[in-house]
């Protein structure tokens, strides 16, 4: 009996025990449960520059200035009493990248990120009181300016915060027919912005070249050329491979001449992307080109004809090099195509034959033509037509049925309209140097005038 009573006691303790610790358990969970604390971000600042806090967000932006160390900094950082913070306050950190904060209190926290910006260390940049597009991120300028516009010798106007220098400085007159580079420092910190400026004239005719101005022409055939191309067109513009490159825009263009005398190869310039897609829009768009003597291999890099039917014979000489021909005239025969446009108002020794590079000058032969009948496997001339898509025109003063040589062609768009032509003699010479005693006059010059003149106005028809 006693046994029974000392179990039926110990029962009733261990039941009194357990329920005296779930009221005082409950009771303490009850208290410790807090719901109102303050978690929010009263203030944040990095070297005294006060961040902009968004608590819906929990976005804070600070803006600093262009030349601070992002690597270590300190923010000075204000939150409710009760509240504790992680990573803790008075620490330094990397702002390099987003930096996330918690702010907990009680049972609740709130996290906040932290982007630091750089003031940019050009905020202007003006030319004729035309202001530039400023790409931030990319450090691109870009600036379009009126009609016409000379470019090869402007002076920008650039607005740097205080303590902020540049290179080259604002105010000082630059050559912006090709992109320019400013070199903004602070410190040790340095950015560098590259300024593209636009000149859209209103020009239908353009010389086309690898200088940046047409001043900077060096090559004296292709200067010869250029020197009657703007007298004869006084209100062309000259356009340059890099102004392209930059963003130039060429529709209003209907004719652009590319007289290329400096090298059998083509320039690297004339090959770039950019450059390669807007002269094959700009074609597309119902411009004309015409290509003259080593130009003429560029009709392979815009797709005028199929890969591997560009000019298969590129030669010539370079001075010292070159020789005077005394024998004979040089000179092309059109038989055939005598009624074309190209030919019209031409001096001709016979009916369908022209001379072009007197007897007794001192000669380069820069020539880039198709050598028909031996190499290629055109056999003919129908098979070159059919092979390139183009339709020639002359070849040498001994071909009187156009199957040897392709020196002069023309290409098509589907509507039957020239947009393309090639001049690729190497007696189409437009300068005659003095060397080795040679004559510095060509008489039949006049025709290389007239059929440039006729292929230009019969590309902007």
């Amino acid at each position: 009996m006693t046994r029974f009573f000392n179990s039926y006691r110990a029962f009733f303790l261990l039941i009194g025990l357990a329920a005296f610790c779930l009221a005082g358990c409950t009771k303490d969970k009850k208290s410790a449960f807090n719901t109102s604390a303050d978690v929010q971000v009263k203030s944040f600042a990095i070297n005294n520059v006060k961040g902009v806090v968004d608590n819906s967000t929990g976005q804070i932006t600070v803006s600093l200035p262009f030349g601070t160390d992002l690597t270590s900094l300190t923010p000075v950082i204000e939150i409710g009493t009760d509240a504790t913070i992680s990573p803790t306050k008075g620490k330094a950190l990397n702002f390099t990248g987003n930096v996330t904060y918690r702010v907990t209190g009680g049972n609740l926290y709130h996290d906040y990120t932290v982007v630091v910006k750089i003031i940019p260390p050009l905020t202007s940049f003006t030319i004729k009181g035309i202001n530039g597009t400023i790409d931030q991120e990319s450090k691109n300028i870009s600036l379009i300016l009126p009609d016409g516009t000379d470019l090869s010798s402007l002076i920008p106007t650039l607005v740097l915060p205080s303590g902020t220098t540049v290179s080259p400085a604002s105010g000082v007159a630059q050559d912006f027919s090709r992109p320019v580079a400013y070199t903004v420092s602070v410190g040790g910190t340095s950015a560098v912005y590259n300024v593209n400026v636009i000149s859209n004239s209103i020009s239908e005719y353009a010389f086309l070249g690898l200088a940046a101005t047409r001043a900077a022409i060096s090559n004296p055939d292709e200067k010869a050329a250029a020197d009657w191309f703007f007298t004869t067109y006084p209100t062309a513009d000259y356009v340059s491979f890099a102004s392209i490159e930059g963003g130039r825009k060429l529709s209003n263009y209907k004719v652009i001449w590319w007289h290329f005398d400096s090298a059998q190869d083509l320039p690297a310039a004339s090959l770039t992307t950019p450059v390669v897609t807007a002269l094959k829009a700009y074609r597309a768009g119902g411009g004309g080109l015409l290509l003259t003597t080593y130009a003429t291999r560029y009709v392979e890099a815009l797709g005028v004809v199929p890969a591997g039917r560009g000019p298969n014979n590129v030669f010539g000489d370079f001075p010292p090099n070159g020789f005077i021909e005394n024998g004979n005239n040089w000179g092309i025969s059109f038989k055939t195509r005598e009624s074309h446009p190209i030919f019209q108002g031409v001096e001709t020794y016979e009916p369908g034959k022209m001379w072009l590079l007197q007897k007794g000058t001192f000669r380069l032969n820069h020539t880039a033509w198709w050598y028909v009948n031996e190499w290629g496997g055109y056999g003919d001339g129908a098979g070159w037509r059919s092979q390139t898509g183009g339709i020639n025109l002359a070849s040498e003063n001994w071909d009187d049925t156009l199957n040897g040589r392709v020196g002069i062609a023309e290409w098509q768009n589907a509507a039957g309209k020239a947009n393309v032509v090639i001049v690729a003699f190497g007696a189409y010479d437009w300068y005659s140097e003095p060397l080795g005693g040679a004559s510095t006059t060509n008489i039949y010059l006049n025709n290389i005038k007239k059929i440039t003149k006729n292929a230009i106005d019969y590309l902007h028809q």
